[in-house]
C-alpha cells in the first residue's frame, strides 16, 4: 500500500527559531525532496511575503520529476467575499494544481481566536474550498486542532470536515496542531474519522510538543491515514513536526507500507544531512536511523554480539538507509572491535598478533591520560598507524606562537599565530589574525600548508568542543578538544589533550590535516588500481 509523504519543511521547518530560508535555500531543498520521490511538497503562502512570492515564481522554472508543489493559505476572511480575500488571491496566482487550505475545527478556535460564529467558519470552509474547485484546483483541507476541537465538542468538529466535502475536497487532513495528544487517541480518532467519511483520503498533520509525533503518525497510518505530513528532519515551531526521517523508514522497513520511490531509502541520511546543512542546523547525532550514534557501538559485549550477528543489537541493517555501523575505540571495547581497525591499516595482523596487544596497551594509557577516541576514531587510526610503521608525516611543525591583544576596554580583542612548517626540506612561516587564538592559529597552519597541499584549502572546521578534564585542578587542569573538520564531501573527528587548550587545539589540528592528506592519497591509489 502506497502511504503519500507531504513534506511541509519550507513553511513549518521555517518557522523554527534559528532558522531563515533564502530562496535558493528552498529551490535545493525542492530538488532534493524530489530526488527522493516525495509527492508533495507544500511551499507556504504566496502572499504571507516577498520571499515567498519570488519563491513561487522561481519554482516555475525548476523541471520536477516526481513532486507537485503545494501553495498554502487559510480559508477567506470572517464576513467577507472569497473572491474578495486578498489571500485567497494569492494562493491562486501561485499557478499550482495543488492547494492546502486550513480551517477552523475547534469551537474555542472559532469563538475566542478568530471571533466568528460557528455557523459562518463552516461557511468560510465551505466556500473557500469550493473557490478552488471551481478554478480547476486540487483541494487538501488541513483541519487545524482537529484532535483536540473532536474532543472538545465532537459534533462540531465534524461539521467542518463534512464542510471541506461539500466544497469538494480531495483530502482531510487532521491536524494535532498543538502537539497534545496520545497515540491511543490519534488511533481511535482517526479510525472513526476514516469510517465516518469513508470515501474521503484522510491524513494526519501532528506536531511534537509530547514527543509522541512519529508514533502519532504511525498510529494514524494504522488507523487508515493514507498521507502523513511533516518536516524533512524534523525542526518546526517550538518543539518541532513529525520527523519524516523518521516516519519514512518505519513505514517501508517495518510496515510494509511504500511511500517513496524504489532505491532512494538507501539514500535516506544524506539527504537529511544536505537538508540539515541548508539550514544550518547541527545534525542530531542520536536521531533514529540517519544519526551518526544510531548505529555506534561502544560497550565490549555489545560489539562482539554485533559482530557475530548484527541484529543482537540492531533492529535492521544501518546501509538499508544509507547509514553505517561504527564500534568506538575506548577502554570497554573489546580486543575484536579494536582488531578490525587495526586490520583496516594492516590486514595481516591477527588478534593474537604482539601488535594487537601493544595497541591496545597504547590505548588504555592515552585514554588515562585524558584521550578519547569514542568520537574520534581519525586520531585513533593514526596511533595504529605510528605503531605499526605505517605512519610518515607530511609535514614537520618547526614552531608556533600565539598572542592577544586589548589595548583598553573600549578595544576589540584581536588574536594572532605564526607558525613555521617544514615539507621535505622546505620551510615556509605565516602569520594569521582569527577570532580567538585557536581560529588564528588554525588559520595560519592551513595557509602555511596550502602551497605544498592545495587540496587543503576545501577543509574547513565545522565543530570544536573543549572539556575540562579535573576541574580541582582549577587553571592547570588539563583540556580534551575535539574537533571535527570536513572538506564537503567526507567529515572526521581529530583529538587532542594538554594543559595548554592552544596546544591541545593545535594537537588536533594536526592530526586532522594528515588524516585529511592520507585519506586523499588512499582514494587515488583505488582509483588506479
Amino acid at each position: 500500500m502506497m502511504i503519500e509523504i507531504y513534506d511541509s519543511t519550507l513553511r513549518d521547518g521555517a518557522q523554527s527559531e534559528g532558522i531563515s530560508f533564502s530562496v535558493n535555500d528552498k529551490l535545493k531543498i525542492v530538488k532534493a525532496l524530489d530526488d527522493m520521490g516525495i509527492p508533495f511538497i507544500e511551499a507556504g503562502n504566496p502572499g504571507s511575503n516577498p520571499k515567498d512570492l519570488e519563491f513561487f515564481q522561481e519554482i516555475k522554472h525548476l523541471e520536477l520529476k516526481h513532486s507537485a508543489i503545494v501553495a498554502f493559505g487559510s480559508t477567506r476572511r470572517r464576513d467577507i467575499k472569497v473572491e474578495d480575500d486578498a489571500n485567497v488571491q494569492s494562493m491562486l496566482a501561485a499557478g499550482t494544481k495543488h492547494i492546502a487550505i486550513f480551517g477552523k475545527s475547534w469551537d474555542f478556535h472559532v469563538t475566542d481566536i478568530i471571533n466568528t460564529t460557528l455557523e459562518e467558519n463552516l461557511m468560510m470552509i465551505e466556500e473557500t474550498v469550493r473557490f478552488m474547485i471551481e478554478k480547476g484546483k486540487e483541494v487538501t483541507y488541513d483541519a487545524e486542532h482537529f484532535y483536540d476541537g473532536y474532543k472538545n465538542n465532537e459534533a462540531y468538529a465534524l461539521k467542518t470536515l463534512e464542510a471541506a466535502c461539500k466544497g469538494g475536497a480531495k483530502r482531510l487532513i487532521l491536524c494535532d496542531t498543538n502537539g497534545g495528544s496520545l497515540p491511543m487517541e490519534i488511533y481511535n480518532i482517526t479510525k472513526k474519522i476514516g469510517e465516518t467519511f469513508k470515501d474521503m483520503m484522510i491524513g494526519i498533520h501532528a506536531h511534537n510538543d509530547s514527543g509522541v509525533a512519529v508514533a502519532n503518525s504511525l498510529m494514524a497510518v494504522e488507523a487508515g491515514a493514507v498521507q502523513v505530513q511533516g518536516t524533512f528532519v524534523g525542526f518546526g515551531e517550538r518543539c518541532g513536526n513529525a520527523n519524516l526521517s523518521t516516519i519514512i523508514p518505519n513505514l517501508e522497513l517495518k510496515m510494509g507500507k511504500k511511500c517513496i520511490l524504489e532505491g532512494e531509502l538507501e539514500n535516506l541520511m544524506s539527504s537529511a544531512k544536505l537538508i540539515s546543512e541548508i539550514a544550518n542546523i547541527t545534525p542530531d547525532e542520536q536521531a533514529p536511523f540517519i544519526g551518526r550514534k544510531a548505529f555506534t557501538h561502544k560497550g565490549g559485549m555489545h560489539i562482539d554480539g554485533v559482530n557475530k550477528n548484527s541484529k543482537s543489537f540492531e533492529h535492521i541493517d544501518p546501509s538499508l538507509v544509507g547509514n553505517s555501523r561504527r564500534f568506538l575505540m575506548s577502554e570497554v571495547a573489546g580486543r575484536s572491535s579494536i582488531l578490525k581497525k587495526i586490520q583496516k591499516v594492516a590486514p595481516d595482523v591477527k588478534k593474537d598478533s604482539p601488535e594487537t596487544g601493544i595497541i591496545m596497551k597504547k590505548l588504555k594509557e592515552l585514554e588515562h591520560e585524558g584521550y578519547q577516541f569514542e568520537g574520534a576514531e581519525s586520531t585513533f587510526e593514526l596511533v595504529i598507524r605510528k605503531h605499526l610503521g605505517k605512519y610518515k608525516p607530511f609535514f614537520e611543525l618547526e614552531n608556533f606562537k600565539t598572542m592577544g591583544e586589548r589595548p583598553d576596554a573600549s578595544s576589540i580583542f584581536s588574536a594572532y599565530a605564526m607558525v613555521k612548517v617544514n615539507v621535505e626540506g622546505q620551510s615556509k612561516m605565516v602569520a594569521a589574525e582569527g577570532d580567538g587564538p585557536v581560529n588564528a592559529l588554525d588559520k595560519a597552519l592551513r595557509e602555511a600548508l596550502e602551497d605544498f597541499y592545495p587540496e587543503l584549502k576545501k577543509v574547513h572546521l565545522i565543530d570544536y568542543k573543549v572539556r575540562v578534564l579535573d576541574g580541582k585542578e582549577a587553571s592547570a587542569a588539563k583540556v580534551r578538544v575535539l574537533i571535527t573538520s570536513t572538506d564537503g564531501t567526507r567529515d572526521w573527528t581529530t583529538v587532542g589533550v594538554s594543559t595548554d587548550i592552544v596546544e591541545a587545539s593545535l594537537i588536533a589540528m594536526v592530526d586532522s590535516i594528515e588524516i585529511k592528506l592520507l585519506k586523499d592519497i588512499e582514494e587515488k591509489m583505488k582509483a588506479y588500481m
